[in-house]
């Protein structure tokens, strides 16, 4: 798999150089400074490729855009949509002329994603990303007093939700605020409780059918465009896969990925497959997924998580989550051997360590929460050896079979 790495753009406080040092030679990248709704120029994407390039000495290439940004009025299917869908496909077409081909976005209602707590210590030192199923459940029932919000809720989860907001500082809670927030897209402005209950309020009697529906218009308005430029677009499942604030997802499981990708089938509709997103949910059996789906996998966040009974998780070590990774490079290293075998020009899936926990000097260093130097680079380190094993062995388990 083709090694990458996210970067954030110049605001980012990793430099370039530094991400040379991991060994990673991909970038993954946007245009975060254009609001949403707004074409991206071929002007603005060959300047920021450029700067990517700028030191030759690195060898660094801008190879996929995450995110490509669907506005909200699209998620809603709010109003005229066309000048929205046509902004959407103009700004593929200049990625297309740019020569970035492989695009990730998502179709998440409001929050991108969500978490309880940005460093939840880990042992021996760093922190971790982490959401607390009880912290959840007490910012939606006791601070955001959404109705309906405690209906389904594990009655012993509502009783330490309870305790803990009876028991929490004015700072708790502003700590659990700025953590919710954290998962609002770049273009939005962050939000108190009572601004952020008005925001949700826009989803009123919005259901997951509804959402659906605007999802398939929105593929069936850029998808044959992105086809005819050549682009392979990839959603990212939800983060987490399940309903979050009365917000409906509508790519949490197996089922929910076969309805995008049937929705409007073509080379160009693809899958992000993010390991520690659908990891998430216990139902979710992540190595299954990839193989079900893996020619349409168009790009992979590795990562994994740990989860607890109540529907609780944290982000775990890349190789010591509850999603066995060894099983999971395996199939998407079979389906390159495939693809390569067809002689498709997109045999190589490109793939970043996502999320890593923050230790050593990433500690204080104000980068993007779960996007830091040194346990990105651990993570790196563990999968390019998995890698290697796993070519390794199939490559020795080929030369020894026997033929039929």
């Amino acid at each position: 798999m083709q090694e990458t790495w996210r970067w954030f753009g110049p605001q980012d406080r990793i430099q370039l150089s530094e991400i040379r040092q991991t060994g990673a030679r991909g970038i993954v990248n946007a245009l975060h400074e254009i609001p949403y709704g707004e074409v991206w120029t071929v002007e603005a994407i060959t300047a920021r490729k450029a700067l990517i390039a700028e030191d030759p000495a690195l060898g660094l290439e801008w190879q996929v855009v995450e995110s490509l940004p669907v506005h909200e009025r699209i998620k809603l299917g709010d109003g005229d949509l066309e000048p929205l869908f046509e902004t959407y496909r103009q700004s593929l077409r200049n990625l297309a002329a740019c020569g970035i081909r492989t695009v990730c976005y998502n179709f998440m209602p409001l929050l991108d994603w969500t978490r309880t707590e940005l460093a939840a210590p880990v042992v021996g030192g760093g922190t971790s990303l982490r959401f607390n199923m009880h912290e959840y459940v007490a910012f939606d029932v006791f601070m955001l007093e959404r109705e309906g919000a405690a209906d389904g809720v594990a009655p012993q989860t509502l009783a330490r939700a309870k305790a803990w907001f009876e028991a929490s500082t004015p700072a708790d809670r502003e700590r659990l605020l700025i953590a919710i927030n954290a998962g609002l897209p770049g273009a939005y402005a962050r939000y108190d409780v009572a601004g952020l209950r008005e925001i949700l309020g826009r989803y009123a009697g919005i259901t997951r059918d509804d959402v659906r529906a605007n999802y398939r218009r929105f593929l069936e308005a850029v998808v044959p465009v992105a086809e005819e430029a050549g682009m392979r677009l990839c959603v990212h499942p939800d983060d987490p896969p399940r309903p979050l604030f009365g917000l409906p997802r509508v790519v949490s499981n197996a089922e929910d990925i076969a309805f995008v990708l049937d929705a409007v089938p073509s080379p160009a509709n693809g899958l992000t497959l993010c390991s520690g997103s659908l990891g998430a949910n216990p139902a979710n059996d992540v190595p299954a997924i990839a193989a079900r789906f893996a020619d349409k996998i168009h790009f992979a966040h590795l990562r994994n998580v740990a989860k607890d009974a109540d529907g609780s998780f944290e982000e775990a070590d890349h190789l010591a989550g509850d999603t066995d990774m060894v099983a999971l490079v395996r199939v998407l290293m079979a389906e390159e051997r495939r693809r390569r075998a067809e002689g498709r020009a997109d045999a190589e899936i490109p793939m970043r360590p996502d999320h890593g926990h923050e230790l050593l000097s990433d500690i204080g260093r104000g980068t993007h929460p779960g996007y830091p130097v040194i346990g990105r680079m651990r993570g790196l380190a563990e999968l390019r050896g998995v890698m290697k094993a796993v070519a390794t062995l199939d490559s020795d388990a080929a030369a020894h079979r026997v033929p039929a």
